[in-house]
C-alpha cells in the first residue's frame, strides 16, 4: 500500500513528523503575489539526473514564461540541506522546491520557522500546515503499460530490474512495470535488484550485465548505466522517468515520462494567488492530469502490442482500469 491508503512504513518517522506537523501550525501568508516569484531548488544530486531533471525543466519553463525568477543549488549533501534551505528562506524566496527523503524532520524544521515561504518537497510524508507540501513520482500508471511492452517483447522470459534505493518511491514504479508484464505474459520471471545509489551508472551497469549473463533479454532501466549494458550486449531496454531513446536508437522500447508541470503550475498559481497551504500534490503526477505519460518505439514493438497497450491507456485515463499502488519491495522471481 501506499501513502495514498493505509500508511505501514517508517513508523517511527512518521509519528515524529506527525508530532512535527501539529506542533508547528501558524496561519501562513495569503496575500496575492505579482509575478515573477522568486523560487529557488534544492537537489542532493545533478539536474541532469532523472527525478531531479524533471522539477528543473517545468521550474524553468514556468521562468522562461515570466512566472518566476529561478536560482537552484545541485548535489547539496543531506548533512548541509537545512542550512542551504534556510539561506534561501532569508533571501526572501516565495517558494522552495526540493527532496527532503533522506532529511524529512530537519526540513519540516525549517518550514516551520518560515511560514510565510511556500515550500514544495517530494517526500512519502503528509504535508504539513501551514505551509509544506510534498509531491512523489507517481508515475506507476505509464510504468504498467512500459511493462505490458516488455512482457510481450521478452523471448527467454527473463526481464532484470535494476533500482536505486528500494524505497517507496522506486518500489511502486517497479510493482507497477511487472504487474504490466505479467498481463500479457503470466510466465515471465524477474531478477531484481538494488544498487544503494541515486547516481552510480558504473554500478548499474554491472549489475545490468550479471542479469543478462543470468538469462534477461529485456532490462528495466530504473538508473543510468542499465541501457548502456543493453545496448552493449544487443538487448532491449525499458526507459524511466525520462526518455534517452535517442541516446540508445534501437534498444529502448518504450519509457515511462515524468512530467512535472502539472505539480510546479499549480503550486505556482497557488501562491501568486495567495491560495497556497500545506497540501499533497502526489495527484498531479497521474496520467489523467498530464503527469505521466508513455512513449515507446512502435518500429520495435509488435503491432498488436501496441492497440493492447494503447487500449489499456485508454482506460487508464478514463478511470475504468485503476493501476494499483504497491509500494512493498519487488523481489526476484527466479
Amino acid at each position: 500500500m501506499s501513502k495514498w491508503g493505509s500508511v505501514t512504513r517508517r513508523a517511527a518517522m512518521a509519528v515524529a513528523v506527525a508530532g512535527m506537523a501539529a506542533a508547528a501550525f501558524v496561519a501562513p501568508a495569503s496575500a496575492e503575489k505579482s509575478k515573477p516569484i522568486k523560487v529557488a531548488a534544492i537537489y542532493t544530486v545533478p539536474v541532469e539526473q532523472q527525478w531531479v531533471s524533471r522539477i528543473h525543466k517545468a521550474l524553468n519553463a514556468a521562468q522562461e514564461r515570466g512566472d518566476i525568477t529561478y536560482v537552484y543549488s545541485e548535489n547539496v549533501a543531506n548533512t548541509d540541506y537545512e542550512r542551504v534551505m534556510r539561506e534561501y528562506a532569508e533571501q526572501g524566496n516565495d517558494m522552495v522546491f526540493g527532496e527532503v527523503f533522506g532529511v524529512e524532520q530537519a526540513a519540516r524544521k525549517v518550514a516551520a520557522d518560515y511560514p510565510e515561504v511556500a515550500f514544495v518537497m517530494g517526500s512519502s510524508f503528509q504535508p504539513q500546515d501551514p505551509n509544506f507540501s510534498v509531491f512523489d513520482n507517481f508515475i506507476h500508471e505509464p510504468s504498467y503499460l512500459t511493462g505490458m511492452i516488455a512482457g510481450a517483447s521478452t523471448k527467454s522470459n527473463v526481464i532484470g530490474m535494476v533500482g536505486g534505493y528500494a524505497i517507496p518511491e522506486v518500489n511502486r514504479l517497479m510493482n507497477a512495470f511487472m504487474a504490466g508484464a505479467l498481463s500479457v505474459n503470466p510466465d515471465v520471471k524477474f531478477l531484481v535488484t538494488f544498487i544503494n545509489s541515486w547516481y552510480d551508472p558504473p554500478k548499474a551497469k554491472e549489475a545490468a550485465f550479471a542479469m543478462i549473463d543470468a538469462g534477461a533479454d529485456v532490462m528495466y532501466a530504473e538508473r543510468f548505466g542499465v541501457s548502456d549494458a543493453a545496448k552493449e550486449r544487443g538487448i532491449k531496454a525499458i526507459g524511466n522517468v525520462i526518455d534517452t531513446s535517442a541516446d540508445y536508437p534501437g534498444t529502448i522500447l518504450a519509457s515511462a515520462l515524468w512530467h512535472m508541470e502539472p505539480t510546479v503550475d499549480t503550486a505556482i498559481a497557488a501562491v501568486l494567488d495567495g491560495s497556497y497551504k500545506g497540501d499533497d500534490y502526489g495527484k498531479y503526477s497521474f496520467m489523467g492530469v498530464g503527469g505521466g505519460s508513455i512513449v515507446f518505439d512502435e518500429s520495435l514493438v509488435d503491432a498488436a502490442v501496441v492497440e493492447k497497450v494503447k487500449a489499456k491507456e485508454a482506460e487508464i485515463k478514463d478511470g475504468s482500469f485503476t493501476v494499483e499502488i504497491n509500494d512493498e519491495e519487488p523481489k526476484s522471481t527466479m
